[in-house]
């Protein structure tokens, strides 16, 4: 059947080490999955069922560069994250399967507008827009399994015009990847092309116009963003 619109070109993120890149399909995000950061939300850092949340797949942005401070907000926040990118999908996948769908890892940010996210939490709205704004995940290119295997430990930074603001490892994650994909593929059907962001540790805080900011997973890569 004709489309009565163009359709829109697919967003492609690059794969270290290969020519092609990776079609994004759908982007979902795992909230407070850090003790640290479950604290420093006032949320309880014990292991309860992770919950998600989503961003529009064409949220994210290859390779990171300039991102617009977007509107209706005064309060701009960074999040570094280690995202799973999927070759395979499925339903009730079992934890001991769930890194056999894993394609590759990148750097990502879930940038979030932090005082639309506090408003709908004391009104008990969704968080879309707080969340799903355009270009709020900016990502660097893919590291494929078969060269760095699925990292379990490993330092997990940012920092803003030089100062370092969060820092913790991939072991003081609440949930592994592989119980995030189970978890999540209960609720949906996953399938190749899908992204999920992990959570992030502490620090989390407010960027401004004309700021550099600087992300970076040990054995995956790193990220650079300028706000623009």
């Amino acid at each position: 059947m004709e489309t009565v619109l163009p359709l829109p070109p697919p967003v492609l993120i690059p794969v270290q080490g290969l020519t092609a890149g990776f079609p994004v399909r759908r982007i979902y995000c795992v909230g407070r999955n850090y003790a640290d950061h479950a604290r420093e939300m006032g949320g309880d850092p014990h292991r309860e069922p992770p919950f998600f949340f989503g961003k529009p797949w064409d949220a994210a942005v290859p390779g990171g560069g300039m991102i617009a401070y977007p509107p209706a907000t005064a309060d701009l926040h960074h999040e570094v994250e280690l995202v799973v990118a999927l070759a395979q999908g499925g339903r009730d996948i079992p934890v001991a399967a769930a890194l056999e769908r894993v394609f590759g890892y990148a750097v990502g940010l879930d940038l979030t507008r932090r005082d639309l996210q506090a408003r709908a939490k004391e009104k008990g709205q969704p968080w879309e827009m707080a969340k799903g704004f355009d270009q709020s995940a900016p990502l660097s290119a893919l590291a494929p399994v078969a060269a760095i295997g699925h990292p379990a430990s490993g330092a997990i930074w940012l920092s803003v015009n030089g100062a370092e603001r969060q820092r913790g490892d991939l072991d003081q994650m609440t949930w592994s990847v592989a119980e995030i994909i189970a978890h999540l593929s209960c609720l949906v059907a996953l399938a190749p092309g899908d992204l999920i962001f992990t959570g992030t540790p502490a620090g989390v805080g407010a960027l401004h116009k004309g700021d550099r900011v600087r992300c970076g997973i040990e054995g995956v890569g790193e990220l650079e963003i300028r706000v623009s």
